[in-house]
């Protein structure tokens, strides 16, 4: 056990860095791209469809990151009528759901890319789309891990 919280603590690890990596890199890019654009009246031509990349590469490890704590955007009105010992109960619904859902994309998300590869579809400078949409997939299907840890060992809510 304490072999894998080690692993865990790693990969959690790497995923903020990625986070970070990523987030960081836009914001550059994107004064830079201000820069270039009104100093010198010109831009970098991969810059736009490279911020637009990211964006969905952001907001999908950040959902990855949410998910791994429970810390997501929820409707949780129902927990507040609930008895105390009914609450892991519905809990485990919605993780059930929620499993569910992230498989469902997680599935045709990678018929999607495997189109795109297969049709040779490119993104932006010769680079295929395939590629820069593999973080759909992946993220999905690594929600629906996170989802399933938490449905084997649930998060307490918080009271409210």
């Amino acid at each position: 056990m304490r072999k894998a919280t080690r692993v865990l603590y790693f990969v959690n690890r790497i995923e903020d860095w990625l986070l970070i990596l990523m987030l960081s890199a836009m914001v550059i890019l994107a004064v830079a791209q201000i820069v270039f654009r009104n100093v010198f009246d010109s831009g970098i031509a991969w810059a736009d469809p490279l911020l637009r990349i990211l964006v969905l590469w952001v907001a999908l490890s950040g959902a990855v990151i949410a998910t791994r704590t429970n810390n997501h955007i929820r409707i949780d009105f129902l927990t507040r009528y609930l008895s105390p010992n009914a609450v892991p109960y519905l809990q485990r619904a919605v993780y059930t759901f929620c499993i569910f859902i992230c498989v469902l994309i997680a599935w045709h998300s990678a018929r999607f890319v495997r189109m795109d590869y297969e049709y040779h579809t490119m993104a932006f400078s010769g680079i295929p789309a395939w590629t820069t949409e593999l973080i759909i997939p992946i993220a999905f299907f690594l929600m629906a891990v996170r989802y399933f840890m938490l449905f084997i060992v649930p998060h307490k809510v918080r009271p409210h």
